[in-house]
């Protein structure tokens, strides 16, 4: 099959293009490279297994082009990470919205699969854990900008529902709750690669808030897993949870990274404010229900955290020991 990736050099794109050449797939990539890495795609390139394409999901002409050679369109493409969204939110919401319209005029023209990917945040501050993909959703005040990435996420995809019904475009979407793994960076304010890297310098390990708010950590390979069950199972019209169920604290998350990689780091709590400006608010707890994907596919991510980190750590180190040689 060929399969379109659009922010195929980012993290979770590469890591679904090196699965899906595993079994035998004719990949595309189209990537601007403002987050993503050419070096994360590169094996693949220099062995003939993919096709590099720098661009942006908001040229029409380009999207038109590679989706018309493709069979499958896996639209990853958008901005990411807190730190960014709040730098950048005109950005930031342009570059989700109109370059998942893009994509989706070119793959409606041919009625080309596709599959669009959001994000738990959609979820915002609902407390009914856990999140079921039919939920209600609660966010804050338009006037913060925090939830402008949430909303963005929620307007595309109610635009591939759109496409779905009106159309009959066939689109999935997903939505992925804190994926993690080699090649994560954290540049844009990613928790574990953030306390990873603090741990392995023996640097304080940075806590935002009280360290109470609870996440559950996705291995990257479970979600490429996922991602291509789901494009084998074809459920379109349907949203689909991607992420695993193995709650833990970022306090404790913190104090995990520090023992298993046997740091001297110590533990640092900074106020929401000084991280990220005047009235910034996070969601307490954001625990997936999987019930759903495990229905569709007969699978569910279940790679454990202390190998999660492990991995993570590994990558960080070979990383940071490439830095030093070329320093």
């Amino acid at each position: 099959m060929r399969i379109l990736i659009t922010g195929g050099a980012g993290f979770i794109g590469s890591h679904l293009a090196e699965r899906l050449a595993e079994r035998g797939d004719t990949i595309s990539v189209l990537d601007d490279l403002s987050t993503g890495n050419l070096e994360n795609i590169a094996p693949l390139v220099e062995e003939g297994r993919l096709d590099f394409n720098l661009g942006s999901v908001q040229d029409r002409e380009t999207v038109e082009k590679l989706v018309s050679e493709a069979d499958f369109v896996v639209h990853l493409a958008a901005a990411l990470g807190v730190k960014l969204i709040l730098e950048k939110p005109v950005e930031s919401i342009e570059t989700n919205v109109s370059g998942t319209q893009v994509v989706l005029e070119a793959a409606a023209r041919r009625r080309t699969p596709v599959l669009i990917a959001s994000t738990s945040e959609v979820y915002g501050k609902s407390n009914k854990i856990p999140f079921c993909e039919d939920d209600d959703v609660v966010l804050g005040a338009t006037k913060k900008s925090r939830w402008s990435y949430a909303a963005s996420k929620m307007l595309d995809e109610c635009l591939a529902f759109s496409y779905f019904e009106q159309k009959l475009l066939p689109a999935i979407v997903v939505r992925f709750f804190n994926t993690v793994g080699p090649r994560q960076s954290s540049r844009y304010g990613m928790v574990l690669p953030t306390f990873i890297k603090q741990a392995l310098e023996d640097a304080p390990i940075t806590i935002h808030g009280d360290g109470k708010q609870s996440r559950c950590f996705c291995d990257v390979r479970d979600t490429a897993e996922a991602l291509v069950r789901l494009m084998d199972a074809q459920p379109y019209g349907e949203v689909v949870n991607i992420g695993s169920t193995q709650e833990i604290t970022i306090e404790d998350l913190a104090f995990l990274v520090r023992e298993r990689l046997g740091s001297r780091s110590r533990i640092l709590y900074t106020p929401y404010d000084r991280a990220y400006g005047h009235g910034y608010e996070d969601m307490h707890r954001r625990v997936p229900s999987v019930e759903k994907l495990y229905a569709l596919t007969g699978f569910r991510p279940e790679i454990a955290l202390p190998e999660i980190i492990e991995r993570s750590a590994d990558h960080v180190r070979s990383t940071m020991a490439e830095i030093l040689c070329e320093s």
